[in-house]
């Protein structure tokens, strides 16, 4: 084990960086508990029966031992969520041993940890555990070379709800684990107000005054934003702005102004983008969603926007590869 525990220890020297302020802890939800989550997984993966190929195939007292390995590189995410499942399924007849923390960034090689103990107990968690840190990790790891690619220019990269259901709360965890910011967890915790609110409630302003007024009756304090595709929609929210400085409004939404150029076009335009963040003047936070990937998120964080929120980040990643090598020793 002598030179995957050097291995360990490079990577974790790599990734100290992530954890500048120490460990980044689970999104706080009111409902979500992360032992429910896995005991629904497991119960989805063992049905009534449980694993009956381990059953019919592995004695009672076989023994595995098996190491983690990161097939490239990348931000891991997931650790503490595999280490959950291992100690549901048998956390005395399991040893587990990390390497790299969470947040932490590996090279292709890099071990990320070992397990040891009842065979039949790492067969029917492994396959949970590494779906669960593949996952994360790839969030993590996209989230990272996105941020990377906004460096020097001041904005923040965002998640969105475009998350796995019943996932939301890991899918932002390994935003956060990536260096990304969180943006709200669900409908509860902020406002929104889309295109669909403004169309019901006959217009921004009239909806921004519902916002308001609901606010303020049920005595809660929350952070609203709202969506606008135009310069014209702009005006509106600034004229708002002026007559009501008391509003819970705290944020622009500038969507869908990052436009693909032409055919024969190089990049992406962003003019719309800049007019509307300069029009603002800093007097609300402003927000660029629409159109946000690796390709066009550099050229997004030159137009002096706060906030760039990415879908992509959750709704469609590549897992990291990551292995676990399992050898087992009849007894």
């Amino acid at each position: 084990g002598g030179e995957g525990e050097r291995e360990g220890g490079r990577a974790r020297e790599r990734g100290e960086s992530m954890a500048e302020n120490g460990r980044v802890s689970i999104p706080d939800h009111p409902t979500f508990e992360l032992d429910g989550l896995i005991r629904s997984c497991l119960s989805e993966d063992l049905g009534d029966r449980g694993d009956i190929t381990s059953l019919a195939t592995v004695g009672d007292s076989v023994t595995a031992s098996g190491v983690f390995v990161a097939k490239e590189g990348g931000v891991v995410a997931g650790v503490e969520v595999a280490e959950r499942v291992f100690a549901m399924v048998d956390d005395a007849g399991v040893s587990r041993s990390w390497s790299v923390k969470d947040g932490g960034r590996v090279e292709r090689g890099d071990v990320i940890g070992t397990i040891e103990g009842k065979a039949r107990s790492v067969l029917k968690a492994e396959r949970l555990a590494l779906n669960f840190m593949q996952r994360m990790s790839g969030v993590a790891t996209l989230t990272s070379t996105m941020r990377d690619k906004l460096f020097g220019s001041g904005a923040k990269i965002l998640d969105t709800r475009k998350t796995v259901p019943g996932l939301r709360v890991l899918d932002k965890w390994a935003v956060l684990l990536g260096g990304g910011t969180s943006h709200r967890i669900g409908l509860y915790d902020m406002m929104m107000i889309k295109d669909n609110h403004i169309a019901a409630a006959g217009g921004i302003e009239e909806a921004l005054r519902a916002a308001d007024s609901y606010l303020s009756e049920q005595g809660l304090s929350v952070p609203v934003e709202v969506e606008v595709e135009t310069l014209d929609q702009v005006d509106q929210v600034l004229t708002y702005l002026r007559a009501n400085p008391k509003t819970f409004l705290t944020r622009v939404m500038l969507d869908n102004m990052v436009v693909r150029r032409a055919e024969g076009g190089d990049g992406y335009d962003t003019s719309l983008l800049e007019k509307s963040v300069a029009k603002i003047e800093g007097k609300l936070e402003t927000e660029a969603s629409g159109n946000i990937n690796l390709d066009s998120v550099e050229a997004v964080g030159r137009t002096g926007v706060q906030f760039i929120s990415s879908g992509a980040l959750t709704h469609s990643v590549r897992a990291l590869d990551i292995s676990l090598k399992l050898k087992t020793n009849a007894a």
